[in-house]
């Protein structure tokens, strides 16, 4: 069973202010973000920095310690089917080595970001059901 230390309501305030978010018209991405990088960080605060569910989604995950962040974006990835619940460790891995200050971005420029993540705690949860 994978170990995580997320809290869920955490993640389902994550959830819930990403489906506002992406939820309105004008959101929309040519393409999604390979890697939290500046260029993808400085392009969504131009676009959307007068947006208050932008503002308000960003503000949450970037409150989080960066484990916390780092946990977020693994559980975004298994969600995805990036990372098997086998992977676990491998998924925190990798998302540790690509964490920097632009995670945020990175995850709000992720159009299904709160099916993933609802996806991710899925398959955790049906672990800790067996």
């Amino acid at each position: 069973m994978p170990e995580f230390d997320l809290n869920r309501d955490t993640v389902q305030k994550v959830v819930d202010l990403a489906h506002e978010f992406h939820a309105q018209d004008d959101v929309t991405f040519d393409e999604e973000p390979t890697a939290p990088d500046e260029f993808w960080s400085r392009q969504m605060s131009e676009d959307f920095s007068r947006d208050a569910y932008y503002g308000a989604l960003k503000s949450s995950i970037n409150d989080l310690e960066p484990d916390q962040q780092v946990s977020l974006v693994a559980l975004m990835w298994l969600g995805r089917g990036d990372f098997s619940l086998d992977e676990w460790q491998d998924a925190l891995a990798h998302a540790e080595g690509s964490w920097n200050e632009h995670t945020a971005d990175y995850l709000i420029g992720t159009a299904l970001l709160a099916d993933y993540l609802e996806e991710g705690l899925q398959k955790i949860d049906s672990t800790d059901s067996e």
